[in-house]
């Protein structure tokens, strides 16, 4: 693990275990825009105090796909939201965290998070973080809808290869971006 991959890993188990969490909500949701991708996600979110929550979710896509296309990924992106009204309920800005590690070939990546991936792999980490701003919809008193959007840095090392499935290593290098670091239409289920 590189010192970016630990420094990523010690902001999180922050971000999890430093906030003094007395649950009197807990939310249990998933990320639509994630489910059309074929990654599998989940996120948790709790309320602390009256207008903070805090949120972790987590995505992973293990899938090849026909003509030697992937977009294989795990990333971990905890979340400390502030509502303006109360927890759960209408309006929130949030600051955001992430990690992960991603293994993509034969694709265009979004909001050009790399370089064309057409006829190469790119194999690496990345890390970032950023701030969002968000609806949440009350549907029912256990269910609900979630927009959220958000703008930040995000840094990934990587390694470039031949070709989406084999071949032999081409470069390495590093990509800063800044632009959309979190995207969300989640469904929500209160538990508590």
């Amino acid at each position: 693990m590189n010192t970016k991959m630990k420094f990523g890993a010690i902001l999180l188990l922050l971000t999890l275990f430093v906030l003094p969490l007395r649950a009197q909500n807990i939310a249990v949701k998933s990320n639509l825009l994630y489910d059309i991708t074929s990654t599998l996600n989940l996120g948790v979110e709790a309320k602390f105090a009256p207008k903070w929550t805090a949120d972790l979710s987590g995505n992973y896509n293990p899938f090849s796909f026909a003509n030697d296309k992937k977009w294989k990924h795990w990333m971990l992106q905890p979340e400390l939201r502030y509502w303006f009204c109360e927890a759960f309920n209408r309006h929130f800005v949030g600051a955001h965290l992430m990690v992960g590690v991603f293994n993509v070939g034969n694709i265009k990546p979004p909001f050009g998070l790399l370089p064309s991936t057409k006829g190469y792999r790119y194999e690496g980490e990345m890390v970032g973080a950023g701030l969002s701003y968000g609806y949440h919809h009350v549907l029912s008193p256990r269910w609900s809808l979630e927009y959220s959007l958000g703008l930040g840095w995000m840094q990934a090392d990587y390694d470039k290869y031949e070709c989406p499935h084999c071949g032999d290593h081409v470069s390495s290098g590093q990509k800063d971006f800044f632009g959309v670091t979190k995207a969300a239409v989640s469904l929500i289920y209160m538990i508590d």
